[in-house]
């Protein structure tokens, strides 16, 4: 299950934040305790899932669910993306990105939460930690870079998209484009298209993507030509860096994150690539149980 709830973002914009697992509950049992095995929800730790650039919270459903067992987990659409508002005047630039997750830790009442992020959603984290710790008492970055990426990489992306063949006869073509046919990918990746597919709508003459590139690019052009060193340095809460073995983030660089965050830790998923939590899902969740884990006992 579930559930919308729609925040306000900075400078008014409606996002989309989803929760999954029941609803709060005010009820009692006959003696006089919550109903529940952990109490009610809103008194579960909470967590919030940040989907990357193009992604959308439902990306997180697998493991949102499983956390709801034992966390209140919600998960955001990000301006621009999923059901959330997409307003062609709308900032895109890190400070909003920031201040959006800001008002929906404050509108949901889940801080201090654990933030888990995935790309673009993990610098959006780590930026929110280290200028909020009073809203973070735990950080999970999933592949993604410190670094300045420059701007070959926005020159890629931009040639990237115009590469795409839209509008999509079928979702069926959407799976088999991203995950056999596209030119950038090294090899097949049938979780890749079934990634692709989730951000897929129909309209009148197919499947087109429910974001607009060109507002992708924007919200990228933000980030890439500087380096986030020096925010992951003043992270002061627990923090996991994840990777996988076929990721963008390199070994090197995420062993290097981890020494520059005061309280950092690493976690490796074999034979997953930038989509840790798509590829692999059952080792990402291994993967981040010991460290949840560890949050909730201290």
């Amino acid at each position: 299950m579930a559930r919308r709830i729609d925040v306000t973002g900075a400078g008014g914009v409606r996002l989309a934040a989803w929760e999954f697992g029941d609803p709060p509950k005010n009820d009692r049992t006959h003696d006089g305790t919550r109903a529940g095995t952990h109490g009610k929800a809103g008194d579960l730790p909470g967590v919030l899932l940040l989907h990357g650039l193009m992604g959308r919270a439902s990306h997180w459903a697998p493991t949102a669910r499983w956390l709801s067992a034992r966390h209140r987990a919600v998960a955001l659409d990000q301006r621009g993306h999923g059901r959330s508002d997409k307003p062609p005047r709308a900032s895109y630039t890190r400070e909003a990105y920031i201040e959006d997750v800001e008002a929906a830790l404050e509108q949901l009442g889940l801080g201090p939460a654990v933030l888990i992020g995935h790309a673009m959603g993990a610098l959006t984290a780590w930026q929110l930690a280290a200028k909020r710790p009073d809203l973070v008492r735990g950080l999970i970055i999933c592949d993604m870079r410190a670094s300045a990426l420059g701007a070959a990489s926005q020159h890629t992306w931009t040639e990237w998209f115009r590469a795409w063949p839209v509008p999509f006869a079928t979702l069926a073509d959407v799976r088999k484009w991203f995950g056999e046919d596209d030119p950038w990918v090294e090899r097949p990746n049938p979780a890749r298209g079934d990634f692709y597919a989730e951000v897929m709508a129909e309209s009148a003459d197919g499947w087109r993507p429910v974001f607009e590139p060109e507002q992708m690019l924007r919200s990228r052009e933000t980030w890439i030509y500087d380096a986030h060193w020096e925010e992951l340095a003043q992270v002061r809460c627990p923090t996991l860096v994840v990777r996988g073995l076929d990721g963008e983030l390199g070994r090197a660089e995420a062993q290097e994150m981890v020494r520059v965050l005061p309280h950092g830790q690493y976690a490796e998923v074999g034979d997953a690539g930038h989509l840790v939590h798509y590829d692999q899902p059952e080792a990402w969740r291994a993967a981040i149980e010991p460290f949840l884990d560890s949050l909730r006992e201290s």
